[in-house]
């Protein structure tokens, strides 16, 4: 039996609703409450396995672990502590993966940077987890542990979650708004406070917009879209995908999906050094997304292997933001944190030194 096809057999708890735990223990036999037990154990006390729910009967438990029911929660294999106390762990799947998470702390809240996939198929240039390719998308279970282990880790409860770990969330539609229901209503963690990350897969942002509404009920998280370039030619030369989605094409349908939810939309913009970070190239990506109700977030490229890329000066991002703001377009940088232990953005590449 492969590891793959073990994973498969294997019911997982973590990730269902209290309701769903509800029914899900009256399918087994027992009332409504033992799942609202498993509801408090799952969430609450971040329990890691059946055995350790001891508010259930010890037959019960017994019987539980004969039917293969895991509560879902991952191994950690490893943790890196940055200068600036970001935490990056790297965590273990059931069939052998590896994934990576990441806890960002200020004194005001404690953000984490969730994966949506194992690995990821974009390959955009700069960013070190597409170097691997894509294994496997996560599940549910795979997506909430991350965010149990960070607060294990910290020993203090997340408040923002935001999908821009490995992975492109909009090829795990599916488990990613489950995750988002989870988050809500299982974690208390409010839509507001979460930001899902793109970049740009072909006919799925009207599809993200109503698939949201029709399980969450209305869509208030933020949708962060990564451009990346101010025109066609240089963003297929950073991201591979952008040849079959013109970044023409990737706007209309930002402002469709603005059109459904009313939600505004947030551009990310890497600066690469002497590459597209140029005055001209911020005029350029103010007239390319004037009239949008939008914001844009500057990231300084964070250096990985294989590439060299240049980190852009102080001078240079200052210069791109004021030329944006005369423009009228909101803008804010955003500051590389975790960088010495590669925990910054794009740099998340299931790595350990003990193993690779």
């Amino acid at each position: 039996m492969t590891n793959a096809s073990l994973s498969e057999e294997i019911f997982c708890l973590l990730g269902l609703g209290l309701t769903d735990l509800e029914q899900w223990a009256i399918d087994q036999g027992e009332k409504a409450f033992r799942g609202r037990q498993i509801h408090n154990w799952l969430y609450e006390k971040g329990v890691k396995n059946i055995d350790a729910i001891t508010v259930l009967p010890k037959a019960l438990r017994l019987s539980l672990l004969g039917k293969g029911i895991s509560v879902g929660r991952l191994n950690e294999i490893d943790r890196l502590i940055a200068e600036d106390q970001t935490i990056k762990l790297l965590l273990g799947t059931i069939d052998g993966e590896r994934i990576e998470t990441v806890g960002i702390p200020t004194s005001k809240r404690l953000t984490v940077c969730l994966s949506s996939q194992v690995g990821c198929p974009m390959a955009c240039r700069f960013c070190a987890t597409g170097k691997d390719g894509l294994q496997r998308s996560l599940k549910v279970h795979e997506i909430i542990d991350q965010v149990l282990s960070i607060r294990e880790a910290f020993d203090r409860r997340p408040s923002n979650i935001v999908f821009m770990g490995m992975g492109e969330p909009l090829l795990n539609i599916d488990a990613v708004l489950s995750s988002i229901k989870c988050l809500n209503n299982d974690l208390g963690i409010g839509q507001r406070r979460i930001t899902l990350s793109t970049v740009g897969v072909p006919n799925t942002l009207p599809k993200l917009a109503e698939l949201a509404i029709e399980r969450l009920g209305r869509v208030q998280f933020t949708l962060a879209v990564s451009l990346h370039a101010p025109n066609q030619e240089l963003r297929e030369a950073l991201i591979p995908s952008a040849k079959t989605y013109p970044i023409r094409k990737l706007l209309e349908d930002c402002k469709h999906y603005f059109s459904i939810t009313g939600r505004r939309v947030s551009f990310e913009y890497i600066l690469l050094g002497a590459l597209n970070d140029d005055i001209k190239h911020a005029e350029e990506l103010a007239k390319l997304i004037r009239g949008f109700q939008s914001h844009v977030n500057l990231i300084a490229y964070n250096p990985i292997d294989d590439e060299n890329f240049l980190r852009p000066s102080m001078a240079s991002i200052d210069a791109f933001k004021t030329v944006l703001e005369m423009k009228g377009i909101p803008v804010s940088i955003r500051a590389s944190r975790g960088l010495d232990q590669n925990a910054a953005c794009g740099q998340l590449r299931r790595h350990y030194s003990g193993l690779d």
